[in-house]
């Protein structure tokens, strides 16, 4: 069904289309995006079928993708969406359940930009929240070489620390021309690989993690912005693809080499110092940088416990999360790496470490492996 544009509608708005089966869903979405500026809900279709029918005749630039539907559910329909609209943001709409999770990493590893997990019926205020997010990946997917620049906002010098006794996090001074940082001259050998990544990390991370493994036998520990659920089912897809063993961080598990630890959703993870040995610590404390798990929390604690052994990659993902615990990491002697713009989904978070002048390193996603490599053996 083709929906007349917003009275509001400004010159160029962000064309979207829905695809659920649920009429509920077309219902709410429907009001929920009427005469939201900047955004137009072009047409909405009741099934991946009738979905990328619509799609081939209305070009969308986002669209949003239901997982489980009748006729052709979502993760049959996104190669044929990929070929109509190859310019179109697709964004999975899953249920927070075992399936709906692992439908959609399967999805976003084959091509759909981000997901947005639906509210549990019982969840109270699901929806609201639901549509707050819905809006905001909406406006910050369509727009995104406007989301992409460096932000012109300042970067909280001190937000508020997980714990009292958390590392020390020296004030970041924001260079008026940004630039690459210059390692120290003295080379601390890494420990511990330590990784953040928000919107557009699954993708990233199965990119990366597995080329990683080749490289060094080092622990790695990952941040992922994703809920409970489906952090479990994003350590089960690496772990078939990465040569190390990938799993949830568990509390007081040990760290070991050939190890990749997921934070789990809903829990912050941190690392600690054991005598000659390092710990796992999940918690739910608050959340920090509005994120439970939050990248900051890990960066910090690494910096706590190993010191300058310390190598941070900050991937794709909308915020700046991380770039806080990357200050303490590069003021412990530690080294850090981003993702560069073009090849990011989203440079919030790398650009902010960029931005702050703590990258070292900036390199598209396909060169990240080869230059951590290069860097553990001092090159």
């Amino acid at each position: 069904m083709t929906l007349a544009a917003s009275p509001r509608a400004q010159t160029a708005p962000i064309r979207v289309q829905l695809i659920d089966d649920s009429a509920v869903v077309r219902g709410l979405t429907r009001r929920w995006l009427t005469d939201v500026a900047g955004i137009e809900l072009i047409v909405v279709s009741a099934d991946g079928m009738q979905g990328v029918a619509d799609a081939i005749k209305h070009k969308p630039d986002i669209v949003i993708l239901d997982v489980e539907m009748p006729r052709m559910d979502g993760l049959e329909a996104l190669p044929h969406l990929r070929r109509a609209v190859p310019q179109a943001k697709i964004i999975m709409a899953s249920t927070l359940t075992h399936k709906g999770a692992n439908v959609t990493i399967q999805a976003l590893s084959k091509g759909a930009t981000d997901y947005l997990p639906k509210p549990e019926a019982t969840q109270l205020g699901g929806a609201e929240a639901y549509r707050d997010a819905l809006i905001g990946k909406i406006r910050l997917l369509g727009k995104r070489e406007e989301a992409a620049r460096p932000s012109a906002a300042p970067i909280p010098l001190r937000p508020l620390s997980l714990k009292p006794n958390d590392a020390p996090r020296p004030e970041i001074k924001i260079p008026s021309t940004p630039s690459l940082r210059q390692p120290q001259t003295r080379w601390t050998r890494p420990n511990v690989l330590v990784v953040a990544s928000s919107t557009g990390g699954p993708q990233a991370l199965q990119t990366v993690l597995p080329e990683l493994c080749k490289k060094t036998d080092l622990p790695i520990l990952v941040v992922q912005h994703m809920p409970p659920t489906f952090t479990a089912i994003l350590a089960e897809h690496l772990n078939a693809t990465c040569g190390h063993t990938v799993a949830e961080g568990q509390q007081g598990e040990l760290v070991k080499s050939k190890h990749i630890y997921i934070a789990p959703g809903g829990y912050h993870m941190t690392v600690d110092k054991k005598g000659a040995s390092y710990t796992i610590g999940i918690n739910q404390d608050a959340q920090v940088n509005f994120c439970r798990p939050a990248a900051d929390v890990l960066f910090n604690s690494a910096a706590r416990a190993y010191g300058a052994a310390v190598t941070a990659l900050v991937l794709t993902g909308m915020g700046s999360d991380g770039c806080q615990g990357i200050a303490t990491i590069v003021d412990q002697g530690g080294r850090s790496f981003v993702q560069d713009q073009k090849s990011s989904v989203v440079w919030g978070m790398p650009g902010s470490v960029y931005n702050a002048g703590l990258a070292h390193t900036m390199l598209p996603l396909n060169e990240i492996a080869d230059g951590i490599g290069k860097s553990l053996h001092g090159v």
